[in-house]
């Protein structure tokens, strides 16, 4: 190698350097989105929604995802007690206490306790999860990433608001609240919103304080 191909080689390795440095590999992070509920509410994609080949069969819930014998509705119930239930047997829970919000009422038999999809199974679908394989479904209908995308609620007003989105039933109390944690679960996971549902999401807005919503992205 003569001497100047000897400088050029040494040059092009110096100039090189400054752009490795202080790479180094790292685990990747879960992406996150954050922003006032205004412009949340604003970010949601708007699409017209499709019930077509909807079954609630085809969002498997209440496995036991780590093997520790509890379902997810279990594990529900034990994360969200004011009073700690008893635990035997295969998860079996006895005693204990929950409040549900949407109507302000506790109880102390966790069979007049539902776990409500925040975003209703059937809405989801709607919105988006009828292109989701069988497995990020059953993510999302097990989802324990995130407190406000399950949340136990009396059954009654569970079944009283069945798959209906935003724009056709709200709770009774703490409406703000249940804003902020449907429009929260719908960027989670992508989820689109009509053009009625967003109008309500607007419309209730006004009304609430317009706090920040963050939240870790599952897709």
């Amino acid at each position: 190698m003569t001497a100047l191909r000897r400088h050029l080689a040494l040059l092009a390795t110096l100039l090189a350097a400054p752009l490795l440095v202080g790479v180094s590999a790292s685990p990747a992070q879960a992406a996150s989105y954050s922003a006032p509920l205004t412009t949340a509410i604003g970010d949601l994609s708007t699409a017209s929604e499709v019930r077509t080949g909807y079954d609630r069969a085809l969002f498997p819930h209440w496995v036991d995802a780590d093997g520790d014998g509890c379902s997810t509705r279990n594990e529900v119930l034990l994360a969200e007690a004011d009073s700690a239930p008893k635990v035997s047997g295969t998860c079996t829970l006895s005693g204990g206490r929950w409040y549900s919000y949407y109507d302000r009422v506790s109880w102390t038999n966790a069979s007049d306790v539902d776990i409500d999809h925040m975003v209703p199974l059937a809405e989801a679908w709607d919105s988006g999860a009828r292109t989701w394989t069988t497995a990020t479904r059953q993510a999302y209908a097990n989802d324990l990433g995130d407190n406000r995308t399950l949340v136990g609620v009396t059954d009654n007003v569970n079944q009283a608001k069945g798959d209906q989105d935003v724009a056709e039933w709200l709770p009774t109390y703490d409406k703000c609240r249940y804003l902020r944690e449907y429009v929260a679960v719908k960027h989670r996971w992508r989820l689109t919103v009509d053009s009625a549902e967003k109008s309500a999401m607007q419309s209730l807005a006004s009304t609430c304080t317009n706090s920040t919503i963050t939240v870790t992205l599952a897709r």
